[in-house]
C-alpha cells in the first residue's frame, strides 16, 4: 500500500518496532481490522496472519468467547484499587491459571505483559534471596541471542546485541552462554552439542561464584536466535545444575506458553519444571495486555509474614491484575482446555512440519525447528547462509498478503491454535509463493 500525505506525516511522529521510519513511510502497513486468521489494511487488502500478530493471537483475532467475557466484565468492574485490594475476577484468574501450570507453580502475580513478568521474576528472585539470608545472590545467567523484553532488566538479560547497544551501558550482573545452535557444527551430534551447552551454565555459575548467582533464565524455544529448540536432556541438565547450586530456574514462556508447543506450557513439552515461569502474549489472545509471573508456592510463602515485619513482594504496576484482562485470561484458558487445543497443536504441528519441509525442493531449507504450532525454518542457498533471501522474503511475503516473522537467516510461523489442515495449506501456499518470488528477486 501507499501512505497518503496525512498518514506519512503521522508515521513520522511515532516509531514502528525495530523498523526504519523512512522505510515504513515508503512501504507502510496500516491495518484497520482483524478477524480469525486475517488482517485487512486500510485499503481493504487481506493478509493471512501466520504469526498471531507477534505470537499473540493464539485463538485468532476477535474470538467470540474472549470478547464476550470482556464485555460481561466491563459491565461489572473494569478497574480495582491495586494498593487496597484485588478484584474477585482476578482471584478467579489466579486460581484458573494455577490449575493448568506444572506441579506446584501456583503462586501467581498478574501483569500487563511479558516484559513486566520478566522484570517481576528477577526482582522476586533477588528479594527472595535477600530475605532468606543470602543477599549476595543477584546475578542471572542467560543466553546470547535470547530475548526477554524491552525494559532495562529484561533487556540486560537478553543477548540480542544491536537491539541493546543504543542503550548502553547495560545493567551489570547478567553473564551469558551461547545457545546450542551456535556450536552445532563443532559436534558430531545435536545431542552432544546440547550436553556441552547446558553444562556451560554450570561453568559460568562456578566461575561467577554460586553465592552470587540468583537465577538462570531461558526461553524453552529461543525466538530471536531462529526458533532454537534444545533437546529434553538440555533442560534436565539445567534443572540439575540449578538444584546443585541453589539457583532458581526461570522459564520465559511468553511465546511458548498457552498451548503453543503441544502442551499448555513448554515446561510440560520438555518435561522439566522451572521454579518460576513467565507468560504473556497468548494469554489474552491479543485482546488486552496481560501477562503473569508464576512461581513455586513455597517461594511465594517466603513473602508472607507479620505486619510488623513488613514482609511482602515490594513490586507492583497500576494495571497488574486488571479485571478486564483477568476475565479475558480465564476465557482463553477455558477455550484451550475445553477444546483440547494444546494437544491439537501437537498433532497439527506435525502436519505443518511436513508442509514446510516441502520448501526443500527449492534448496533453501537447512532445518525446520520448533514444537507444535511454533515452527521456524533456517534459510540457506547452495549450502550456505543467504541473508539476501530473507531480506527479499520480507517484501514478497507482505506483497502476497502474508504476515510472518522473518529474519535474514530464518523465518517463523505460529498459526492460531484453532487452525485446521486447510488453514495450514492456505498459509503454506502463501509461504511457498513468497519464497519462490524471493528467489527470483535475488537472481535478477
Amino acid at each position: 500500500m501507499k501512505a497518503d500525505e496525512r498518514q506519512a506525516r503521522l508515521l513520522r511522529r511515532t516509531s514502528i518496532d525495530f523498523r526504519a521510519t523512512e522505510q515504513i513511510v515508503a512501504e507502510p502497513f496500516i491495518v484497520s481490522r482483524a478477524e480469525g486468521f486475517y488482517y485487512w489494511d486500510v485499503q481493504g487488502k487481506r493478509y493471512f496472519d501466520a504469526i498471531g500478530g507477534i505470537f499473540v493471537a493464539n485463538l485468532g483475532h476477535g474470538h467470540p468467547r474472549v470478547l464476550e467475557a470482556m464485555r460481561r466484565q466491563m459491565e461489572r468492574l473494569s478497574f480495582a484499587p491495586p494498593m487496597h485490594g484485588i478484584a474477585d475476577v482476578t482471584l478467579d484468574f489466579i486460581e484458573r491459571l494455577g490449575e493448568v501450570t506444572p506441579d506446584n507453580l501456583n503462586f501467581v502475580k498478574p501483569f500487563s505483559g511479558g516484559s513486566e513478568s520478566i522484570e517481576a521474576a528477577m526482582k522476586f528472585a533477588r528479594q527472595y534471596f535477600k530475605q532468606t539470608g543470602r543477599p549476595a545472590k543477584y546475578k542471572f545467567v542467560s543466553r546470547y541471542q535470547g530475548y526477554h523484553g524491552g525494559t532495562f532488566g529484561a533487556m540486560a538479560a537478553s543477548g540480542t546485541g544491536r537491539r541493546k547497544t543504543p542503550f548502553e551501558p547495560q545493567m551489570g550482573g547478567f553473564p551469558k552462554v551461547f545457545p546450542p545452535t551456535y556450536y552445532r557444527d563443532r559436534f558430531a551430534t545435536w545431542e552432544e552439542c546440547n550436553r556441552f551447552c547446558a553444562r556451560m551454565f554450570e561453568d559460568v555459575i562456578v566461575n561467577e561464584d554460586p553465592d552470587t548467582v540468583a537465577g538462570v533464565i531461558v526461553e524453552p524455544i529461543g525466538n530471536t536466535g531462529g526458533t532454537v529448540t534444545p533437546t529434553d536432556e538440555y533442560f534436565q541438565i539445567l534443572r540439575q545444575v540449578c538444584d546443585r547450586y541453589d539457583v532458581l530456574l526461570i522459564f520465559d514462556e511468553i511465546i511458548t506458553g498457552y498451548g503453543r508447543t503441544g502442551h499448555m506450557f513448554a515446561a510440560q513439552t520438555f518435561g522439566v519444571t522451572p521454579d518460576i515461569l513467565c507468560g504473556g502474549k497468548g494469554l489474552s489472545s491479543g485482546t488486552v495486555p496481560l501477562g503473569a509471573m508464576i512461581a513455586r508456592q513455597d517461594l511465594g510463602d517466603a513473602f508472607c509474614g507479620s505486619v510488623s515485619d513488613e514482609v511482602n513482594f515490594v513490586h507492583g504496576h497500576t494495571f497488574a491484575g486488571n479485571p478486564l484482562a483477568s476475565a479475558v485470561g480465564i476465557a482463553v484458558i477455558d477455550e484451550i482446555v475445553e477444546n483440547d487445543l494444546a494437544r491439537g497443536a501437537g498433532v497439527l504441528g506435525d502436519y505443518l512440519v511436513e508442509k514446510l519441509g516441502g520448501l526443500s525442493r527449492y534448496g533453501v531449507v537447512r532445518e525446520v525447528r520448533g514444537k507444535g504450532l511454533l515452527r521456524g525454518v533456517e534459510l540457506m542457498r547452495d549450502g550456505k547462509a543467504c541473508p539476501e533471501l530473507g531480506e527479499a522474503l520480507k517484501k514478497t511475503a507482505l506483497a502476497n498478503g502474508l504476515i510472518m516473522r522473518i529474519d535474514p537467516l530464518w523465518f517463523a510461523v505460529a498459526p492460531a491454535l484453532i487452525a485446521t489442515e486447510d488453514d495450514i495449506d492456505e498459509m503454506y501456499g502463501l509461504v511457498e509463493k513468497s519464497v519462490v518470488e524471493a528467489l527470483q528477486e535475488i537472481d535478477r
